[in-house]
């Protein structure tokens, strides 16, 4: 297969790789051509904006999660009617899990077999950029390094200093520059980019960077190095069955501006599992009707973490409340993650000290923390039979969260999770019955029987329940 693709990485996180990414697939959009964006590893917020500038949904392409097979399936299954694929990298080109190359950029690019354009943030630089651009070339022989985006360059005179020293130094082209412009770049809060669903005029935002990477990046030639990419071979079906279910159960999928941390690939796996994605909103309304199963997902940060955000409005939606709660005691699946399950929990204190009542169908009571109290790849052993799994199960999920859960049921967590270097495992979650919630964060793409698991729990309440 023919797929035009490139990879845009950053040196190091912070160096604005996201913003240029994001100018890029809007200025592409709108010269005429179809991007298909991407990003590296398990964010949630970047693809938000991805998925803004290019109108196409963006994927996630973890090869921690997915394995490099899987990883060749969903790049597959989705660039196909695309004129050019972006992929977004994760923090620095060679980080990945650990001290090791796994779930990296590279990892990702080797892959693929796809060019990698790196971008460096060029504040304060001047011929040492070269040699680090020439130390990433040669870091890794099977990286292909074809060009250089130069970022917050201060002037013409000093773009022409760095382009020289790169070019005679690494022998890397550099592809152009992105200015410094107060206000045209992605707004950020203290727990990081801010959400594009919260974001205010996001798309003449996005129109605004894509002007200006346009003027000062040659667009022609990126596309060319990513139309150089070589063919890739099918990918060996792995995850997705070769067609989809007949839809066999209602999954509700609560998906708003608190809520709206879900992979694509994943729910549409479970789509092709025979659920039906009904989406609703815990800010307004109810539950939709006939519903034979709920997921609610996380939100950033955490949904609750500032009390003029979403924990008031949603602990005044009673309609949407007391639809959960009955839900619950009727025996429906319920699957929540991180800030779906605090959703769950019997309240939510935020950074201010003031208590928001919640859904109550867990024990425990939320506290939002002054500091992150867990990020990274997690390791979950299951610890009793669930919604999702057995038993004994081994799953991969990540964890991102400020908050902890005080006052949670022993006897009813969900998993001991290992994080890679802890010497100990942690509990958490809650699973009872029909209800699992925990902070795991889980790509269902990545754990197929799971997913496979939760619609035929799903599938088995719309039978009993056409019973009652």
């Amino acid at each position: 297969m023919l797929l035009p693709r490139i990879v845009i990485a950053g040196v190091h996180s912070g160096v604005g790789k996201t913003t240029v990414a994001a100018s890029l697939m809007k200025a592409l959009t709108l010269s005429g051509l179809k991007v298909q964006p991407y990003k590296v590893g398990p964010d949630y917020i970047d693809p938000g904006y991805h998925t803004e500038a290019a109108g196409r949904w963006s994927r996630n392409l973890d090869a921690w999660f997915l394995d490099g097979e899987g990883v060749r399936e969903m790049f597959a299954r989705s660039a196909g009617g695309a004129d050019v694929s972006i992929i977004e990298g994760v923090m620095g080109l060679y980080d990945g899990r650990g001290a090791g190359d796994e779930g990296s950029t590279a990892h990702v690019a080797r892959l693929l077999d796809a060019p990698v354009v790196l971008v460096l943030d060029a504040r304060s630089m001047a011929r040492s950029a070269a040699a680090m651009v020439l130390g990433y070339k040669n870091f890794d022989p099977e990286i292909r390094l074809c060009g250089v985006i130069l970022n917050r360059v201060g002037s013409e005179r000093h773009y022409r200093l760095l382009k020289e020293a790169i070019e005679a130094g690494a022998g890397v082209p550099v592809l152009g520059r992105v200015s410094y412009s107060p206000g045209v770049e992605l707004p950020e809060r203290h727990l990081g980019l801010l959400p594009a669903a919260e974001r205010k005029n996001v798309k003449l935002l996005l129109e605004q960077m894509a002007h200006q990477i346009k003027e000062g990046l040659d667009l022609d030639m990126l596309v060319k190095l990513a139309r150089s990419a070589s063919r890739l071979g099918p990918p060996a079906r792995r995850v997705f069955p070769e067609a989809p279910m007949r839809p066999a159960a209602r999954l509700g999928l609560v998906l708003d501006c608190a809520f709206n941390f879900y992979y694509r690939d994943g729910l549409e796996l479970l789509s092709s599992l025979g659920a039906e994605l009904v989406t609703c909103s815990s800010l307004e309304g109810g539950l939709p009707p006939d519903l034979d199963g709920l997921y609610i997902g996380g939100g950033f940060p955490e949904m609750f973490a500032f009390p003029e955000m979403f924990a008031g409005e949603i602990a005044r939606n009673s309609e949407f409340i007391d639809g959960v709660r009955k839900a619950h005691s009727s025996g429906m699946p319920i699957y929540a993650e991180c800030g779906g399950m605090m959703f769950l929990s019997q309240g939510v204190t935020d950074f201010s000290g003031h208590r928001h009542p919640m859904a109550g169908v867990i024990p425990g009571e939320t506290i939002m923390l002054g500091k992150r109290a867990a990020l990274g790849y997690v390791t979950a052993r299951v610890l009793g039979d669930s919604i999702l799994a057995p038993a004994g199960s081994i799953i991969r999920g990540h964890e991102f969260h400020y908050s902890e859960l005080k006052g949670a049921d022993p006897s009813s967590y969900a998993y001991l999770l290992k994080k890679e270097g802890e010497e100990r495992s942690r509990s958490d979650g809650c699973a009872a019955g029909s209800l699992l919630a925990s902070y795991l964060h889980l790509h269902f793409a990545g754990c197929p029987e799971e997913a496979r698991s939760f619609v035929k729990a799903c599938r088995d309440y719309r039978i009993r329940r056409a019973y009652l």
